[in-house]
């Protein structure tokens, strides 16, 4: 298997890409992949510098692909390693640049080893790793991660010796629900009170939403939808990740994916909005923002709308997107997330390791503490 490095995703034909994308998750597809890169968000200019890993057979014939980045930073990742990078700075060593395969500012569990339909996955992803790892050590770079890779995917890099890192994201899974009202009764009576309450207070400030999919936002319709996206970044003195130009490009390529909620006043002007893809199965969110602070607003944009709109798409699995413990009241459930190291100096992957095996431990106590705050009535939570 001849390996290839590619420096934009563009190098590589969109049909031959997508061939390789395996579950149809919206996020490795060439289309998405593209719009990040040639809109700027994903760029050398923003500490990006694709670094796309392809495996060939002497034919020519792709096999096996791994979307990957050399980071100048580690924003936009939703793993934390500045202490990491802070450590290899006090001894005078450089963290930066490092390999990372993830698809940036998209912190969704997903492929990161593709595998082309009929042929040998594990040995296709046995070599991405040897690869990767190989180039990074060739490379002098301190180190290779994968982050929020898919569970086949996390076991196939944990075999191969990596270091394995857990956290927590909350998620939503249909259990037969029927409709949103039945979803309500799952819930014990004092926290189905609350929810119908936080619902009320929309229609008492003269609020209303619409769902609109991206092929039906007009290119025009974002001079008002990126300012409010942005807003929840300016607020917190951050750039927004995500320009205008990429969510235009976004809505002509995979219109059919995106799926927007949007609040609007009593003028009808456009007030909030949550950003959202989906496939044939899930849900995956969100990108918000807001003109200003209206109660329960941020719930029922962000949570609320979303869970009725996958009961009635048929949609069994809403990723609501990291961190938050408010979303647990609210149905998500805690799940681990994963993320996956190879660290050059034997020195730092010891302490690493070390450090990981402590974290591990505090973050199964963290989910442990989670559980005893479940808000489904007993009998349902004994169905989970």
């Amino acid at each position: 298997m001849r390996p290839e490095w590619l420096k934009a995703i563009t190098d590589a034909a969109p049909d031959e890409w997508n061939q390789l994308s395996g579950d149809g998750q919206p996020f490795v597809r060439h289309e998405y992949l593209a719009a990040l890169e040639t809109t700027g968000c994903a760029s050398p200019a923003t500490g990006w510098h694709p670094r796309h890993l392809l495996l060939r057979d002497a034919d020519g014939t792709l096999l096996g692909a791994m979307p990957g980045w050399l980071k100048d930073h580690s924003r936009g990742e939703f793993v934390f390693d500045f202490i990491w990078a802070e450590a290899w700075a006090r001894h005078g060593l450089p963290y930066y640049p490092k390999l990372v395969s993830a698809i940036p500012f998209t912190p969704v569990p997903g492929p990161r080893l593709l595998a082309a339909p009929g042929r040998d996955a594990d040995e296709i992803a046995t070599r991405l790793i040897e690869v990767a790892t190989a180039h990074a050590r060739d490379q002098g770079l301190s180190s290779a991660h994968w982050l929020f890779p898919a569970a086949i995917d996390r076991e196939r890099l944990h075999e191969a010796g990596l270091l394995l890192r857990k956290n927590v994201r909350f998620v939503w899974h249909d259990r037969g629900y029927g409709d949103f009202e039945g979803y309500l009764d799952a819930f014990t009576a004092s926290r189905r009170k609350k929810i119908r309450r936080e619902r009320r207070r929309i229609g008492e400030q003269g609020l209303h939403l619409e769902v609109r999919h991206g092929n039906e936002l007009a290119p025009e319709m974002w001079d008002t939808l990126w300012p409010l996206y942005a807003s929840s970044h300016w607020w917190r003195g951050q750039h927004p990740y995500l320009s205008q130009d990429f969510f235009i490009h976004l809505c002509e390529q995979m219109g059919d994916a995106v799926v927007v909620f949007i609040a609007f006043d009593s003028r009808e002007q456009a007030v909030a909005c949550a950003i959202t893809l989906r496939d044939g199965n899930s849900l995956y969110g969100r990108h918000w923002g807001c003109a200003r602070d209206y109660h329960s607003l941020h719930f029922e944009t962000c949570y609320y709308r979303p869970l009725i709109y996958c009961l009635e798409h048929g949609l069994t699995h809403f990723d609501p997107g990291t961190q938050g413990e408010h979303k647990l009241s609210r149905g998500f459930l805690p799940e681990a997330a994963w993320s996956a190291h190879w660290i050059a100096h034997p020195d730092f992957r010891r302490a690493i390791e070390d450090f990981l095996v402590r974290e591990t431990g505090m973050v199964d106590t963290y989910l442990a503490e989670l559980d005893r705050h479940n808000p489904f009535r007993q009998p349902h939570r004994q169905a989970l």
